[in-house]
């Protein structure tokens, strides 16, 4: 058993208004999933992706335009969306401020395909102490 403290330097600029910071993933002991949160300026979000495996984004601050497919949503802070595997999903911020969000996905290390891809492009973890 062991506490993971997120380190202040493992923030990660992913594209322009976006910071990420992996907190749990496989290099800190994690097997069956990963955990992080992003910090989001407004009109700025994630493309539209897919995952190999079920995501959960909750809006920890702000107000955010979500979709899977062609089903688009609004959500708030407290509200969360499950994304099945495999499924074309993204968010952006429509709100007037910083947009939190928390995400988990059922795989140790983060894996992503953007759309029109046909493989996984994107791999993220945190560096091993």
């Amino acid at each position: 058993m062991k506490a993971i403290t997120p380190q202040d330097d493992a923030w990660e600029a992913w594209r322009p208004g976006v910071a990420s910071r992996m907190l749990v993933s496989a290099p800190n002991g994690a097997t069956q999933l990963c955990i992080f949160e992003q910090w989001v300026a407004p009109g700025v979000g994630a493309p539209t992706h897919s995952h190999p495996v079920e995501e959960v984004l909750t809006v920890r601050e702000g107000e955010a335009e979500m979709w899977i497919d062609d089903h688009h949503m609004m959500l708030s802070a407290g509200q969360s969306l499950i994304v099945p595997a495999g499924r074309m999903h993204g968010f952006l911020n429509c709100g007037t401020s910083k947009l939190h969000i928390h995400a988990v996905l059922a795989a140790p290390i983060f894996e992503a395909v953007p759309e029109g891809a046909a493989k996984v492009t994107r791999r993220w973890d945190i560096p091993s102490s």
